[in-house]
């Protein structure tokens, strides 16, 4: 019966980013203590990382499976998704990035009318095919056929080719000091330039980078224009973002 907790409690890990002690007592109908058992031995074979009151898909110095990370806060994404789309106005150029929650976005903008897409983002541009009306440029560069992302020095000159009105990007974790982070040296080179050549930045990140870490810096949530996400900033960087001109969107 562990064993068999084990996998689902995995499965629904991944699919909500994040399980609790109460949640998964309450859905196995077994005690807390059983439930705390579970997550520790899960988070000894390093399947999982104990937080306050339950337990996250691990991170750190790697990332998560991109396929994993698909399933992570669907139903989240889709609606952060629709509302930085709802931003874009026809006729825009428009920079986009490698990450599920940029891949959303690119859903949402199917409909749109005459933009101007460069990413460095395989999925991305399949997804926006089917619109006619689109001009897609790939940028190019390394591919990393892990998750279809282009990177390296090659991509980040192609990008600094172009002013856009919008960089729409991801990220795989918001420190609680406001700092964006990501684990590829070569994918962050390739965001920091799409910063420096953009009129606006938008990050779009679900409320579960809040609780995850990764090793490198892209750039400060002050330095952006607004984060579109699904829940209400940590208290630790609502007080650090009170002096920042970023606008914060929460669906």
């Amino acid at each position: 019966m562990s064993n068999f907790r084990h996998n689902e409690i995995l499965e629904l890990a991944r699919k909500e980013g994040k399980v609790t002690v109460e949640g998964l007592a309450e859905k196995f109908d077994v005690t807390v203590q059983t439930i705390r058992r579970d997550l520790s031995d899960l988070a000894n074979s390093g399947r999982l990382e104990r937080v306050h009151g339950g337990a996250v898909i691990p991170s750190g110095v790697v990332n998560m499976l991109y396929e994993e990370r698909r399933h992570v806060n669907d139903e989240g994404k889709r609606k952060i998704a629709a509302v930085c789309a709802q931003s874009i106005p026809d006729g825009a150029s428009v920079f986009m990035n490698i990450g599920t929650s940029t891949e959303a976005v690119a859903r949402e903008l199917l409909g749109h009318q005459n933009l101007l897409v460069v990413t460095n983002n395989l999925n991305i541009a399949t997804l926006l095919a089917p619109n006619q009306s689109c001009e897609i440029i790939l940028a190019g560069g390394v591919l990393r056929r892990a998750d279809g992302g282009i990177v390296g020095g090659l991509t980040a000159e192609m990008v600094k080719q172009f002013k856009f009105d919008f960089s729409i990007l991801g990220c795989s974790a918001i420190d609680t000091d406001g700092e964006l982070l990501d684990f590829d040296g070569q994918e962050i080179l390739v965001s920091r330039t799409a910063i420096q050549r953009s009129r606006q930045i938008m990050i779009v990140a679900d409320h579960h980078k809040f609780n995850r870490k990764a090793p490198l810096t892209i750039c400060s949530l002050k330095d952006v224009t607004a984060l579109v996400t699904d829940r209400a900033l940590p208290q630790e960087l609502e007080i650090a973002r009170k002096n920042w001109d970023t606008q914060i969107i929460i669906t």
